[in-house]
């Protein structure tokens, strides 16, 4: 399969087009690596090509980066040294581009070098923007939508084929940091400014054979290769740079709390490289790199943010056999936060949305939340006028029910009881077209119960956004017992029309978001009844990676919710609800009218401006702090296996059927331990024999609640990890 070709025209100027066949953007694989050296090689042997353009077939692109599984195929052809392999790998990368960066040219005196310019008509990221930062100069297309950057510290890793030095070398570590611990995408006009894109132009192509054909010796020779260089900004050591690096370090185990294997390796790689010459820095960049790739942390994350969430969101598991059931209008009951939200996504997706609520006043105020959003959008300079107009004209808000005819899917977001839910069902279901989906919002209810209401059961099915619906990235579908294929695709097709990511689960109480977010809450409200300290809680939840820690996440849900939830849960169970310190906990904190952020008063204090102040000391009067605060991995442990017991549970009992949707699911929707995978990579990471042990340890010392489940002790006796025996790739394959 041919992915690089080289073609020369009659002015010498050789034109390497990256263009791989099957593919809607270039990705970088062991033969495309091949092609591309051979090319270059090709190109400075011929004397009759001045200079070289390296460039993409595809429109509007350049590449998306690297085939990530070659990284496991490095790993696995190294046999009993798989660190080796991945070393000798990377830096074969590095020699490559190292040879297009000195094209040619005399190792000492710097001359005789072949210009090399790169052409990107369109976004370049990961190694499609490294191949780039090792040419001589960049030309970029003035498409707005084009996003060029180095994004891999997003999926567990970091540009380990040299752009890390390059960047670096290129902007100075205080520049770098956003775009390499952040893994921002900047438009070219931004990464221009920003200093690693050098020229944009209208006809980029006809820009860079210009430059090629008239570059003189200097503009060949790199900043780093040249004498007398010094980093932007200063090197470590200088008076300048000394207080960039220190205050990155700050900066990044602040953000990651040292839970990120990659962004601390990253770091390193920097901080070390700049203290040497560039190929020494290379060489640092490939070690490190390949210590974060030989930790299980990497491969988890590249598994569930990249490969299993790329799966879910093509549609791995939507039914086959179903023709396309994009949605054309929608209608949303109910104009509340969740109902405005829902209607602001469907609109930006291009549908005309159908807005739903008891007056006129208030299905307004629910359609003015889009025009608030489209409002900052348009400060922000994302937004114009008539994309403002236009998407609003989509939104017809109104309390007329008869609106809703000729809508395809309904999702109702009314308040969160049966009776109101079943009325509005029965409403809606007379005016509707007969094979209208009628879809719930609801966040507890069973969908089964719900579907009792409507006289087309197969084709409800339950919807269930995550709060603010605009920025949440995941989407839980919910079969009920009758719900068909056709209300499953129809679902699975709208949230690819919104561009959110979805998961497909079985009904059970809570779903599966929830019954795993529940515990989590729990558990961190049982220590606070046992004295241990709120702050030990919560950093001890985000020296794990979670974006917050349990007491935070109660008041920002609101404790009247949880006091709620437990009641109507405790109601639908009888004698067989687990009595818990923790919901005497949450009904305290009701009584004492602290709800949480909403009221100005909670876990913690608030001021005037909703800006947490510290934690409430009348806390300390009922419950007072232990004198002996238990161990921190103790705290950690009870918080991880409240949650992950709950998903493996869940897996158990068929409520999830597809492992990756677990995975991808728990991180997406509550920022579940990212860098683990997620829950059942967790216990893959550890092993179920320990998982086990734990339970039994935990379970004996807290309760039942941490009962190791028959399926993980079962795996944990043959020795067995989840995606060795439920992974549908590895069925697959």
């Amino acid at each position: 399969m041919t992915e690089f070709t080289l073609t020369k025209d009659a002015d010498g100027v050789g034109t390497i087009t990256w263009d791989v066949p099957g593919k809607s953007m270039n990705v970088m694989s062991f033969d495309g690596l091949t092609q591309l050296d051979a090319c270059i090689d090709q190109a400075l042997a011929d004397d009759e090509v001045k200079g070289i353009i390296i460039t993409s077939g595809k429109e509007g692109s350049f590449a998306g980066g690297m085939d990530l599984n070659l990284l496991a195929v490095m790993k696995e052809q190294a046999g009993d040294d798989p660190a080796k392999g991945l070393f000798e790998g990377t830096m074969n990368m590095h020699k490559l581009l190292r040879k297009i960066e000195l094209a040619g040219m005399d190792p000492k005196t710097k001359k005789g070098g072949k210009p090399i310019a790169a052409v990107l008509p369109g976004t370049a990221a990961g190694i499609g923007m490294e191949l780039p930062l090792s040419t001589h100069r960049i030309f970029a297309g003035e498409s707005p939508k084009a996003k060029y950057g180095l994004p891999e510290i997003m999926i567990g890793i970091f540009p380990g084929a040299g752009g890390t030095t390059r960047m670096v070398r290129k902007v100075g570590a205080m520049a770098a940091a956003p775009l390499l611990l952040e893994g921002k995408m900047l438009d070219a006009k931004k990464a221009k400014s920003a200093g690693y894109i050098d020229e944009i132009a209208a006809d980029p192509m006809a820009a860079a054979k210009e430059w090629v054909l008239n570059a003189q010796a200097a503009d060949l020779v790199k900043p780093w290769d040249a004498k007398g260089y010094k980093m932007p900004g200063g090197a470590p050591f200088s008076p300048a740079g000394f207080p960039n690096f220190v205050g990155a370090a700050a900066m990044v185990h602040g953000k990651t709390q040292g839970a990120f294997p990659a962004a601390k390796a990253l770091l390193s790689a920097v901080y070390e490289g700049a203290l040497v010459d560039f190929d020494t820095a290379l060489k640092i960049e490939a070690r490190w790199f390949t210590t974060v790739l030989m930790n299980p942390s990497s491969g988890a994350m590249i598994r569930s943010l990249f490969l299993n969430k790329e799966a879910l969101d093509k549609g791995a598991v939507r039914p086959a056999g179903i023709p396309d059931q994009s949605v054309k209008k929608i209608g949303v009951l109910g104009a509340g936060m969740m109902g405005a939200g829902i209607a602001l996504v469907s609109a930006q997706a291009g549908m005309e949305v159908v807005l739903i609520d008891r007056d006129q006043a208030a299905a307004d105020k629910g359609k003015a939340y889009t025009e608030a959003y489209l409002d900052k959008g348009m400060k922000r300079g994302k937004v114009t006028e008539d994309k403002k107009v236009a998407m609003l004209g989509q939104i017809t808000a109104t309390p007329d029910l008869d609106q809703l005819k000729g809508c395809d899917l309904i999702i109702e977001a009314v308040f969160e009881d049966p009776a109101v839910k079943a009325d509005m069902t029965k409403k809606v279901e007379a005016i509707i077209p007969e094979d209208c989906i009628f879809a719930s919002n609801t966040s507890t209810l069973p969908i089964t119960d719900l579907a009792k209401a409507s006289v087309r059961p197969e084709q409800f099915i339950g919807i269930h956004f995550f709060s603010p619906v605009e920025k949440m990235f995941l989407v839980e579908i919910i079969k009920g017992k009758e719900t068909g294929d056709r209300a499953v695709a129809k679902a699975l097709d709208y949230v690819r029309q919104i561009r959110k990511t979805p998961i497909v689960v079985n009904d059970a109480r809570f779903f599966y978001c929830n019954r795993c977010i529940i515990p989590y809450l729990n558990e961190g409200a049982r220590m606070v009844t046992e004295g241990v300290s709120p702050v030990l809680i919560d950093n001890a939840a985000r020296q794990l990676g979670f974006p917050v820690g349990p007491i935070t996440l109660t008041d920002e849900t609101s404790i009247d919710l949880g006091a709620k939830i437990a009641r109507a849960t405790k109601a639908a169970m009888g004698n067989a609800y687990p009595e818990s310190p923790a919901d005497d906990l949450m009904f305290w904190m009701e009584e004492q009218g602290r709800l949480g952020r909403k009221s100005k008063s909670g876990f913690f204090d608030y001021d005037e401006k909703g800006k947490r102040l510290g934690h409430w000391k009348g806390m300390q009067d009922k419950y007072p702090l232990a004198e002996d605060q238990p161990d921190l991995i103790e705290v950690q442990e009870r918080l991880m296996f409240a949650q992950v017991l709950e998903a493996v549970r869940a897996l158990e009992e068929g409520v999830v059927e597809d492992i990756r949707e677990a995975d991808v699911g728990a991180i997406l929707a509550w920022g579940f331990a990212p860098w683990s995978g997620g829950p059942l990579s967790w216990v893959d990471i550890i092993g179920a024999p320990y998982a086990a042990e734990r339970c039994d340890q935990l379970s004996a010392k807290y309760g039942d609640r941490f009962a190791c489940p028959p399926l993980l002790r079962e795996m944990a006796e043959k020795g067995q990890t989840f995606y060795g025996r439920f992974d549908p790739e590895a069925k697959a394959a």
